[in-house]
């Protein structure tokens, strides 16, 4: 089973588990689909669009549940990232974990399944 990732603030992803489901980030909303990350794009990702900030969450969402509204586009550097044109189900997501705080910089990463 393969899975994507989303780093979300944790008031945002409480607000989507009230609703049932998360329909994007104000850059999501702004760009017309949620941005994912694959397991090797992730620390790429949290350097760039989330350095400095606490009170993060990473969602680990399975691919497959995802149907034909995930698309892989080009992005950053020419490389394939997830993006869904409709709003996330919560039942396509495997786990919710707090994401640690930088340290010297850097942003500890958990384990992930690729």
């Amino acid at each position: 089973m393969a899975t994507i990732y989303k780093i979300c603030e944790r008031a945002l992803w409480h607000a989507a588990e009230a609703a049932g489901q998360f329909c994007g980030s104000p850059v999501d909303e702004r760009d017309g689909f949620i941005h994912f990350s694959s397991a090797a794009q992730l620390a790429e990702t949290a350097a760039k669009h989330y350095a400095g900030q606490s009170e993060l969450l990473l969602i680990a969402v399975d691919v497959e549940a995802l149907g034909g509204e995930l698309k892989w586009e080009r992005s950053r550097g020419g490389d394939l990232f997830p993006h869904l044109y409709a709003a996330l189900p919560l039942v396509a997501v495997r786990w919710v974990s707090p994401l640690a705080d930088e340290v010297g910089g850097r942003r500890p990463l958990p384990e992930l399944d690729p």
